[in-house]
């Protein structure tokens, strides 16, 4: 089954040179959620808002479900929902008609039935005749998406959909976004909280500066960039390494109760066992060892270092 999204040296660039994308190849397969993750300005929302209609791009081709966005932008449009980063809804209308306008646009039949599905599924249904502005913002942030999801988007942009949202909540739209895939809709959600990401997504795109550094499976991309730490806890602190045991891979903490080993966690020998007799040898007592792996986090972090030097 072909990718519903084709992205092609997409390019967008502003009046006195700012370029906010910088080439943009992507292909997003059908029914995955994809994670887009990167620093303030590193061209998230441009890339969004631009396969949405909102911002034209100055070259490049993008075509959604097999329609161009610029020569047939309606079907293109259609088959998307978009749930944007800032809560722009009209504070004196009822939620249940806020919803039903959504689907209006889209040229969509008047369809109660459709429109009560989506806010029992988003535990909005209670607060249908509420007026927008008697609601919370978390509440708030569920009527951006019962809005995107009126029309029965296959595509759904969420971009930080939780911002903002206290844990609990936060919690509560993972559960939605399990579900919306579930009923094969494809979603790419933009976040800063990499926790989001390590926990719902398919796969992980990294963007900075405009260029998407990278697109992987979740799981290989942490298997291949991730490492293990090794915390050799000291019963008596140190103000240096030995001599015997310095290399670049062992680090001493700054209270010096703590060797901090860091190894590869592909490499056929990991170089514990030669470590821990080297320690025994030098006379250090260990009180404990303690291992930790790579988060998605350690590993975004580093990328961005990288292209930043």
């Amino acid at each position: 089954m072909p990718d519903i999204v084709q992205i092609k040296e997409l390019r967008k660039s502003y009046k006195g040179g700012f370029q906010a994308l910088k080439g943009i190849n992507l292909s997003i397969r059908r029914g995955e959620i994809l994670a887009l993750l990167g620093p303030n300005g590193a061209g998230k929302t441009t890339l969004i808002s631009t396969i949405c209609g909102i911002t034209t791009a100055t070259s490049g081709s993008v075509t959604v479900d097999g329609h161009d966005i610029v020569n047939n932008y309606r079907a293109a449009r259609s088959i998307i929902g978009l749930v944007p980063q800032e809560i722009n809804l009209e504070p004196f209308e009822r939620v249940i008609n806020t919803v039903r306008f959504s689907r209006g646009l889209f040229g969509k039949p008047s369809d109660d039935a459709a429109i009560e599905k989506v806010l029992r599924q988003l535990s909005l249904w209670d607060k249908k005749d509420n007026q927008v502005r008697e609601l919370s913002g978390g509440m708030k942030r569920r009527v951006l998406i019962a809005k995107a999801l009126a029309h029965d988007p296959r595509v759904l942009f969420l971009d930080e959909p939780t911002a903002g949202v206290d844990v609990e909540l936060r919690k509560d739209m993972w559960d939605i976004v399990a579900k919306l895939k579930a009923d094969g809709v494809t979603i790419i959600l933009t976040t800063h909280y990499i926790e989001e990401a390590e926990a719902i997504a398919d796969r992980v795109g990294v963007i900075a500066n405009g260029e998407l550094m990278l697109v992987e499976d979740k799981d290989t991309l942490m298997a291949r960039m991730g490492q293990k730490q090794l915390d050799v806890l000291l019963t008596d602190p140190i103000t240096e390494i030995p001599a015997a045991l310095r290399s670049d891979a062992l680090e001493l903490s700054e209270d010096g109760t703590t060797l901090i080993y860091t190894y590869d966690t592909r490499s056929e020998r990991t170089g514990i066992t030669k470590l821990l007799a080297d320690v025994a040898a030098a006379g250090l007592v260990l009180r404990d060892v303690q291992t930790r792996q790579s988060s998605l986090e350690d590993i975004f972090v580093g990328l961005v270092k990288e292209d930043a030097a």
